[in-house]
């Protein structure tokens, strides 16, 4: 079976990847509370499709800039698998705006 996420949506992650390779540490360390928040959404959304309520939603550990981008992966695969009917051009212009701001 393959991945639920989108094309579009895998794209706009890949460039996040690599810009967020690019970055020296200590700027990606600045940025670093942007990603999680984006990452949290993600989470959020996710148990909440999957019928959690806000406070049963656990917090998405901070295990530092080497795996942000893991995380990210991971929610946004998590996310299209819990509503297939997200729509990707939207969570990829999200992306896009955090490739931009980094």
């Amino acid at each position: 079976m393959g991945s639920p996420t989108p094309h579009e949506v895998s794209d706009e992650l890949r460039r996040v990847v690599e810009r967020w390779h690019q970055l020296p540490l200590d700027h990606a360390l600045s940025r670093m509370p942007s990603v999680r928040a984006l990452v949290q959404s993600l989470a959020d959304r996710v148990a909440a499709a999957r019928g959690a309520s806000g406070s049963d939603a656990p917090p998405v550990p901070d295990l530092g800039p080497a795996v942000v981008m893991d995380q990210l992966a991971v929610m946004l695969f998590d996310l299209f698998r819990a509503e297939p009917d997200a729509d990707p051009r939207v969570v990829a212009e999200g992306l896009a705006g955090i490739r931009r701001a980094l």
